[in-house]
């Protein structure tokens, strides 16, 4: 395949176009580089070891995973600064982020002394140290301790325990991501904020570390990543973007695609072999991209099934069966967890084939289902 041409690998698959990767996170850093705040990005989105040094070689001060087998799958790519936002609860999950923090740094969020106690036991077992930080629940009422009191307490019960270094905090401002107005994103995020720095008063007048400060996503990079007081921001989903993203933070380029193939046509009509299987919908519906004489995907009067999806025709289009159309995702992040490689592409021509290392969950160490085909 490598050396053909974008439309020729068998559908559904993920195509990752190189140059505008390059130039999303080129555009990225540029951005960053006016604000106070470092760049962590989530690795969630791409799950890729090679997408992750392209990030790190721009100045990212390290990668974001939301799994202990997504920082596993980095680490021991040989990229070892990895900040996994979300518990690591269980002894399975705690063994591996201990066998992992004795290969590079790994830093994990925890919010109970239930998990921070089984951490301790599993870095001790290892002989490795992981560090910690307290999350702190800003309004999102998912994950994260309620109050500073909870955060003061939970910091001093790490400080006991062997195998654990406190880094500070995260607070991660996810009701405010999505927020379509502006001037409320930035309200929300602002008051977002101020519950996370009030918590890092604390710690600060206790001598607790805040070495790391923790927030934001790309819905909030510039209002987040402007706060002094924030040392980094976790955004991601610039690095491809989608059809959700690009009207929430414009900007980027359309860097990941989903090629399908007609399978049907019924006049204007037509179906493609591409369904809620293949393609992320969260959010938004997906588009077609280019001038391919598909205009949009109906919810209503046509579908999007687990197989096929239903696209409505320009009048007069000769497009029909067998011929190939591509989509950028809605969501871009649960579309690559449908596949298990990329075909990477520079000017309209396969150029490799890059695994998605980090996709695999639990089957990675041994345990669990084994990982669903894309």
């Amino acid at each position: 395949m490598i050396g053909r041409a974008r439309d020729e690998p068998v559908t559904p698959a993920l195509i990752l176009d190189l140059p505008a990767v390059e130039r999303n996170i080129t555009e990225m850093a540029r951005r960053m580089a006016a604000l106070p705040a470092a760049l962590r990005p989530h690795a969630k989105i791409h799950k890729s070891p090679i997408v992750g040094q392209m990030q790190l070689d721009a100045g990212a001060i390290g990668l974001t995973t939301a799994t202990v087998w997504e920082a596993a799958a980095l680490i021991d790519a040989g990229l070892t600064d990895v900040l996994i936002a979300n518990q690591a609860i269980g002894p399975v999950k705690a063994a591996e982020l201990a066998r992992i923090a004795g290969l590079g740094r790994v830093i994990v969020a925890v919010e109970s002394e239930v998990n921070v106690r089984e951490l301790s036991e599993a870095a001790a077992s290892a002989g490795s140290q992981i560090d910690v930080i307290v999350e702190v629940d800003v309004g999102q009422h998912r994950s994260g301790v309620r109050s500073v009191e909870e955060a003061l307490e939970l910091a001093a019960v790490i400080g006991r325990l062997p195998g654990l270094r406190l880094q500070g905090v995260l607070g991660y401002e996810g009701h405010c991501m999505l927020e379509p107005d502006r001037a409320l994103r930035i309200e929300k995020a602002t008051a977002a904020n101020e519950v996370l720095i009030g918590v890092v008063d604390a710690f600060e007048q206790q001598g607790l570390a805040t070495e790391i400060v923790a927030a934001g996503g790309l819905g909030t990079w510039d209002i987040t990543g402007a706060n002094p007081r924030i040392s980094e921001i976790h955004a991601g989903s610039y690095v491809f973007t989608d059809a959700f993203h690009r009207t929430l933070v414009p900007g980027f380029d359309i860097a990941l695609t989903v090629l399908a193939t007609i399978i049907s046509r019924t006049g204007d009509m037509v179906v493609i072999d591409v369904g809620r299987k293949a393609i992320g919908i969260d959010r938004t519906p997906p588009e077609v991209v280019g001038d391919q004489g598909a205009i949009r995907i109906e919810y209503g009067q046509h579908f999007i099934h687990e197989e096929h999806t239903a696209l409505e025709l320009v009048p007069g289009s000769q497009l029909g069966v067998g011929d190939r159309v591509e989509l950028m995702p809605g969501y871009a992040p649960t579309t690559v967890n449908f596949y298990d490689f990329y075909y990477v592409v520079a000017d309209d021509r396969v150029m490799d084939v890059w695994p998605i290392h980090a996709r695999y969950g639990s089957a990675t160490a041994g345990v669990g289902p084994a990982p669903q085909n894309g």
